[in-house]
C-alpha cells in the first residue's frame, strides 16, 4: 500500500461496489468528471488545467482496469489537451467523453468523434449579449464558446450567485426557442441540445464495455445524472461506487454520493490508492 489508505465509503451499497472494484479491477470501469474533479475550479475556465498528480494516478490505475473515462461538459479535445491525456504513458486506453457524451476521443487514435452542431447553438450565441445587456448582466458575466454548446459564467461578476439567479429565467427562454436546454453548474448556466447528459454517457459506456463494477466521481449539477446512472446500474446488479470531489458550493452530490473527499487533490489521492490497492490483483 502506498501512503495514504483506501477511504471506506459510508453506505452498504458504496462498500459493494468499492469491494467489487477491488476484486476485480479488470471488470471494472472507473468514470471521471473534468473540472472540479480532476482540475481545480478557476475563474477563467481557459486556465483550468489537471492537477499535477493526476495523469500519474490515472497512469498506474488504468491500466488494471477494462476502462477509465473522463466524462465532462467541456469539448473533448479541450479537456484532453487541458488534462495533458494524450500520449501520457498508461492511458493509451483511456477515452473521453466530452460535451456531455456527445463527442468521443480515443487515446488510441488521438481522433474525435462529433456530431454535426445544433442550429440552435449559433442562433443562441447571436442573440445572448443583447440578453445579457437587457438584464444588466453584461459587466463580470463571460460567454464560452464550446462549439457545440455555449455558456455563460457568473464566477467573475460582483455579486456572481444573484447574477447566475438573475440569468436562470432569461436564459431558459432564449435555450428553448432555439430548442436547446439549460445545464446549470457552480456559477455557470451552458445552453446545449437536448438528448445527452452525463448518465447517459456513463450507462452507455459501461454496457459497451460490459463492465461489471463502476465508480464515478464528481462535484457538480451536472454530475448529478451521472450518480443517477449509477444508482440504476446497481439496481440491475453492477456494483457502484458514487464519490464527491468535496464542494462547499454543491451540497447534493455530497448527500447522494458513497464518499466524499478533498476535492481534486483528493481524488488523486483516492486513484493513487485505489492504484496501490489493484496493483496485485487480476485484471481478468
Amino acid at each position: 500500500m502506498g501512503s495514504h489508505p483506501l477511504p471506506v465509503p459510508t453506505t452498504a451499497a458504496g462498500r459493494e461496489g468499492l469491494a467489487a472494484l477491488l476484486e476485480r479491477p479488470g471488470r471494472a470501469v472507473v468514470g471521471l468528471d473534468f473540472d472540479g474533479t480532476l482540475a481545480e475550479i478557476v475563474p477563467d475556465p481557459d486556465r483550468a488545467r489537471a492537477h499535477p498528480g493526476a495523469v500519474p494516478a490515472l497512469s498506474r490505475l488504468a491500466p488494471r482496469l477494462r476502462s477509465a473515462a473522463v466524462i465532462t461538459g467541456r469539448p473533448a479535445e479541450v479537456a484532453v489537451r487541458y488534462g495533458g491525456f494524450a500520449g501520457a504513458k498508461g492511458l493509451d486506453g483511456l477515452v473521453v467523453l466530452g460535451l456531455y457524451g456527445a463527442e468521443r476521443w480515443d487515446a488510441a487514435s488521438g481522433a474525435v468523434q462529433a456530431p454535426e452542431p445544433h442550429p440552435g447553438v449559433a442562433a443562441v450565441q447571436a442573440e445572448l449579449p443583447a440578453v445579457l445587456e437587457e438584464y444588466g448582466a453584461a459587466q463580470g458575466t463571460w460567454i464560452e464558446d464550446k462549439g457545440r454548446a455555449v455558456a455563460v459564467h457568473t464566477r467573475r461578476a460582483e455579486d456572481p450567485r444573484a447574477t447566475f439567479e438573475l440569468l436562470r429565467a432569461p436564459l431558459h427562454a432564449l435555450a428553448e426557442r432555439h430548442g436547446l436546454i439549460v445545464e446549470p453548474g457552480r456559477l455557470v448556466l451552458e445552453l446545449r441540445p437536448p438528448g445527452m447528459d452525463k448518465g447517459v454517457a456513463l450507462i452507455e459506456y459501461v454496457r459497451r464495455t460490459g463492465a461489471e463494477a463502476v465508480l464515478y466521481a464528481g462535484d457538480d449539477l451536472g454530475d448529478l445524472a451521472a450518480f443517477g446512472a449509477v444508482e440504476r446500474l446497481r439496481e440491475e446488479g453492477v456494483p457502484g461506487v458514487l464519490v464527491c470531489s468535496g464542494s462547499t458550493e454543491v451540497t447534493e452530490l455530497a448527500k447522494r454520493a458513497d464518499l466524499v473527499v478533498d476535492g481534486p487533490a483528493g481524488v488523486v489521492e483516492l486513484l493513487s490508492s485505489l492504484a496501490d490497492a489493484v496493483s496485485g490483483a487480476g485484471a481478468s
